[in-house]
């Protein structure tokens, strides 16, 4: 259990919650295992199949505090709220931002400074890491050059720059994303970002871990109330959740990115998991697939201390902490919104 930004998130497998006065009480078989008072919360986040009397929805609802179901994957079920007041306050700011281009840049620079931030660190942890392995003065060069464009990106104010400087940058860390890869060399390798279909091992990784990062990413916005399918930086299309594409720009590198690399590193998958269909593309079989779902869930209960919150979270909570923050800062209680920016 973690309360975060005055969101209760319920993570242990078989809790029930109940009502008692006016506290949430947190029951383990006939254990109670932790209270928490209602006037100190916004919403209430569970994982997992746990059971809520209907006292306690009720007082959810009478006092406006959300109450989420999750899978203990992570994946949306439900979302039970009383009167629409605050939710659809935030949900029309939202789209008011995404119909402002000007406003939408404002926005989404700040993920995007955050992305380039990231990828600059796993560059020079690398030189760090593994200096007599790597080059060290190419590696350097790259982490300038990302350098330079987080200076551009800070002064950028409108959406098209934006995907260009972005862009100028994934180029810039894709050239040195091989030397990443210290293990297994000659079947996990990495020539340049592929997709639809992937056509090597690494990109068929790459793309299951954004693919999961997604959705999760796209849960957690719609934990806090807000709309995943309504970007700023990637533009609506049907079907495809732009704000949670958008928000998962700054983690890509240190949360999908390092997971790959370690998976291949660590020599936890090998090449025979791997399959070439007659289109060229390269699929994961279904025990390998397993295998990065199971490894995946594994990461997702790491802790880290959140370089902004300042507090000690799971790394599966990432994803709701920044949407979080998002809300606050459309609702206008955060003059910017804050980047996960790792050290």
């Amino acid at each position: 259990m973690k309360k975060l930004l005055n969101t209760l998130f319920v993570t242990l497998p078989d809790t029930y919650l109940s009502l008692d006065g006016e506290n949430i009480v947190v029951k383990q078989e006939d254990a109670v295992l932790a209270r928490y008072p209602l006037h100190n919360l916004e919403a209430v986040c569970t994982f997992g199949y746990a059971g809520v009397s209907p006292g306690l929805m009720g007082a959810c609802a009478t006092r406006n505090i959300a109450l989420t179901f999750m899978t203990r994957s992570g994946r949306f079920l439900a979302r039970v709220i009383g009167e629409s007041r605050g939710n659809v306050v935030l949900r029309k700011e939202q789209y008011r931002i995404s119909d402002d281009e000007h406003r939408s840049a404002f926005v989404a620079k700040n993920m995007i400074l955050g992305k380039i931030y990231n990828h600059k660190w796993i560059v020079e942890r690398s030189t760090r890491d593994y200096a007599l392995r790597i080059d060290v003065e190419r590696m350097k060069k790259v982490s300038a050059s990302l350098t330079e464009t987080m200076k551009q990106v800070r002064s950028t104010e409108d959406l098209d720059s934006l995907r260009g400087l972005e862009g100028a940058a994934a180029v810039q860390y894709y050239s040195v994303f091989d030397d990443l890869i210290l293990q297994q060399k000659e079947d996990f390798f990495f020539h340049g970002r592929n997709k639809r279909p992937p056509l090597d091992n690494v990109n068929a990784l790459l793309s299951f871990a954004y693919t999961l990062l997604a959705h999760d990413m796209s849960s957690a916005l719609e934990a806090v109330g807000l709309d995943a399918y309504v970007g700023f930086l990637h533009r609506d299309r049907p079907g495809r959740a732009s704000l949670a594409l958008d928000m998962m720009e700054e983690l890509r590198g240190v949360y999908a990115d390092r997971f790959v690399i370690s998976l291949i590193n660590k020599k936890l998958i090998n090449e025979k998991g791997f399959y070439r269909k007659e289109n060229g593309a390269v699929l994961m079989d279904d025990d390998t697939r397993k295998k990065v779902l199971k490894f995946w869930q594994e990461r997702k209960q790491d802790k880290i201390l959140h370089p902004y919150l300042n507090e000690k979270i799971s790394w599966g909570l990432v994803p709701y902490a920044q949407a979080l923050l998002l809300a606050r800062h459309i609702r206008g209680d955060l003059d910017e919104y804050p980047p996960f920016l790792w050290k």
